[in-house]
């Protein structure tokens, strides 16, 4: 029964070792909860302290947890479920038990590519990770993120423009939004994607759960895609950990000189292979999913179109057609625009104004500054060119 997985997988004061242990010993997690104080203290695996948690038999909080799943309609993946990821079960300290929103992927037959990078992206960065996220899942790859601001909710958003699936694995509850401004986001993955998390609904995203979150990134996906990462940076650390899982990772190089690229830069200094496509990450299990993975094009950036048009042949006067200038926009960029009417703009200010989530309203910005439509300027602000 599911209330005695989630028993023992809040057991705070077992390692997930010593949790597989006792799993692997007496065979479910029933015959676990069920055990005496002496069966417990004849496994040499286990410490005094998680033989005194597991004499703790009480069932509220696991009664609490499984009643919240079902009012909030989050699923519970446990270690025995065949749709556990068989390459997660081998990192050194796997969860015992997964919960969920959305539709669950088939880890073990579907290329999982991570994506990860800063919050702090520029525009380039922005983009870039859009149309990898895109391409990697026309490509046939899945597109696996922290569900953070800035290239992670960027990759993602290319994943669901391509029509297809991606998975957020949470730092927090499936039931919890952060960043909150990611949340029609996590409405599009809930009915697209899936959203993956070890922690129970209700857990708030406390900062020293997203290190540990890392780990499961890395350990459902087959290689990373990094860009834009600073030193010491989340996604340097989900690199190192993919590393030394035996993942692959890659790397779109970034300019040199530039803060939020020096650890990305790194790991190509350090051997990481340099990409410019999602092709170029996809096409490298092409051999180990030959029925999922298909090329296609590199998608490229919209071309720059003239909004002037001559008054007269006596003057070169040249002025706006409205009109015209919007035609090539689409609902989140006018919307955008329409915000911006007032004059320069904090971004963040124009997030909370315009009730977009942050991925949109970046990616929105990013376009219309390619179209030549805003400016970026220092201190997160941006104007109407």
């Amino acid at each position: 029964m599911l209330i005695y997985w989630i028993w023992l997988a809040l057991k705070a004061d077992i390692s997930e070792q010593e949790k597989l242990a006792v799993l692997a010993h007496f065979g479910s997690p029933e015959d676990v909860y069920f055990a005496q104080e002496q069966a417990y203290s004849a496994l040499e695996a286990l410490r005094p302290e998680a033989v005194a948690a597991l004499c703790d038999k009480k069932l509220e909080e696991a009664e609490k947890i499984l009643g919240l799943c079902t009012r909030k309609k989050i699923r519970v993946l446990t270690w025995h479920d065949d749709l556990y990821p068989s390459r997660l079960k081998n990192i050194a300290d796997p969860p015992l038990v997964l919960y969920y929103k959305g539709r669950l992927p088939d880890f073990d037959r579907e290329p999982m590519i991570g994506v990860v990078g800063t919050r702090e992206a520029s525009a380039y960065g922005l983009s870039v990770a859009r149309n990898m996220g895109e391409e990697i899942a026309r490509c046939g790859g899945i597109v696996v993120s922290g569900m953070a601001a800035g290239i992670d909710a960027m990759a993602t958003e290319g994943a669901l423009i391509a029509e297809k699936p991606a998975v957020g694995v949470l730092g927090c509850g499936a039931d919890r939004v952060y960043p909150t401004s990611n949340r029609r986001l996590y409405m599009k993955m809930e009915q697209a994607g899936c959203l993956l998390t070890e922690y129970p609904p209700g857990t708030p995203p406390y900062k020293w759960n997203f290190p540990r979150r890392n780990r499961i990134i890395s350990g459902i996906f087959c290689g990373v895609l990094v860009i834009e990462a600073p030193e010491k940076s989340g996604a340097l650390i989900t690199a190192r950990q993919a590393l030394e899982q035996g993942r692959d990772v890659y790397v779109v190089p970034g300019n040199i000189g530039v803060t939020t690229c020096a650890g990305s830069n790194a790991l190509l200094r350090d051997g990481a292979g340099a990409v410019f496509s999602g092709w170029d990450v996809v096409s490298e299990y092409a051999h180990l999913y030959p029925d999922k993975i298909q090329k296609i094009a590199a998608l490229t950036e919209p071309s720059l179109k003239s909004d002037t048009k001559a008054v007269d042949n006596m003057q070169q006067t040249a002025y706006i057609d409205e009109e015209d200038s919007l035609s090539d926009l689409n609902q989140d960029e006018r919307a955008i625009l329409a915000y911006m009417r007032s004059g320069e703009q904090n971004i963040d200010e124009l997030i909370a104004a315009s009730g977009l989530d942050t991925g949109t309203v970046l990616a929105a910005l990013t376009l219309l500054e390619v179209k030549g439509k805003v400016v970026t300027l220092p201190g997160r602000r941006v104007a109407l060119c």
